[in-house]
């Protein structure tokens, strides 16, 4: 037990025993994402992980960081803490599963007003569930009390999560050719991209979001907002084990305009079916309610489409049957073809 106390950094708003307790709530949920490579717990100076370099020839160390951005302050208004954790892991394991590689571990960094040990113990309870998804360890990560910087009862959200993958099995878009299928794999919602918009549309500092929407269903515009981002990475490594996939797009910040073409070869372009894409209630309420023109709300959002997949034509189905056994509702929204623009949607 660690028997360390200051008055004088308490005084100036920082009270390291809350940190200590915050660690102690969070052990239960860290310990559900343990793997096989884990070599220390929790609490140390770094987080060690030994590699398995079973049935890898040549490894290559692929890496994502992002945050959670302004959809916190979503969790905020509804003082709920728990999902936003997924959201983090999934920025960052998405990432590096479109370049064919597997999460090997994660760590997050939490900054904070006030450290109130519950509430960041129910943050690490979503990074540890988002590490559960997609079979990555948690196995480390930092909470900073900085009080005059953050206001108290506010937080931001970060991590990093390193991957690896055979060097002869990194992705390779070079195998691109016209006719090859683009495939669609469903989105949870917003995700966690362009809610500065979001927030200024619903005017959620002022408006009540909490009431049920009948547009969403019944469900609250802030719950539907707070739906954590889906992780694909179980998914998608299934698919790469059955069929050769050509290119990956994580459709975050930026839409389908900016996400899809950072996948496609000069030469070459997608042409997505705008009618075929299964957008999402909560996209068109955004849309309405913000006179948003549809160019701009496919050039922000992922409009129901997390993730976007080129197969070859010839295994198009069986790249389907695979996504839907791992429990993907994948459905075509378009095909390559040649073109000096890299994406069209038509």
């Amino acid at each position: 037990m660690i028997n360390s106390k200051s008055e004088s950094y308490a005084s100036a708003g920082v009270d390291i025993t809350a940190g200590y307790k915050a660690v102690e709530l969070m052990k239960a949920h860290i310990a559900k994402t343990i793997t096989k490579g884990c070599v220390d717990d929790i609490g140390g100076f770094g987080g060690l992980f030994e590699l398995d370099m079973t049935g890898i020839t040549k490894p290559v160390l692929v890496s994502g960081t992002d945050g959670v951005g302004t959809k916190l302050k979503i969790a905020f208004i509804l003082d709920k803490h728990d999902t936003v954790g997924i959201d983090c892991v999934a920025m960052c394991v998405n990432d590096i599963i479109c370049c064919g590689a597997k999460p090997l571990f994660f760590l997050d960094y939490i900054a904070c007003g006030k450290n109130y040990p519950e509430k960041i113990a129910d943050i690490v309870k979503g990074v540890s569930e988002g590490c559960v998804q997609s079979g990555a360890a948690l196995i480390g990560g930092e909470t900073a009390e900085m009080p005059g910087f953050y206001p108290i009862d506010e937080y931001d959200l970060a991590g990093f999560s390193v991957g690896v993958v055979d060097k002869s099995k990194i992705l390779d878009n070079k195998k691109m050719q016209a006719g090859d299928i683009v495939i669609a794999l469903p989105s949870s919602g917003v995700h966690s991209n362009g809610f500065s918009l979001v927030r200024k549309v619903f005017d959620v500092e002022k408006n009540d979001i909490t009431k049920p929407c009948e547009f969403l269903g019944g469900a609250s515009i802030g719950e539907t907002l707070l739906t954590p981002t889906r992780i694909y990475v179980k998914p998608m490594l299934s698919l790469f084990d059955n069929v050769t996939v050509k290119a990956v797009s994580h459709i975050t910040g930026g839409g389908f305009y900016e996400n899809i073409p950072r996948s496609i070869p000069d030469g070459f372009g997608a042409k997505i079916e705008k009618s075929a894409v299964k957008v999402l209630p909560i996209f068109d309420l955004l849309a309405k309610t913000g006179n948003i023109p549809e160019r701009d709300m496919f050039n922000t959002y992922n409009m129901g489409v997390g993730m976007s997949v080129v197969v070859g034509k010839d295994e198009a189905d069986k790249a389907l049957a695979t996504l839907k056994a791992a429990g993907e509702d994948a459905y075509i929204i378009g095909e390559i073809e040649k073109a000096d623009e890299k994406i069209r949607l038509i």
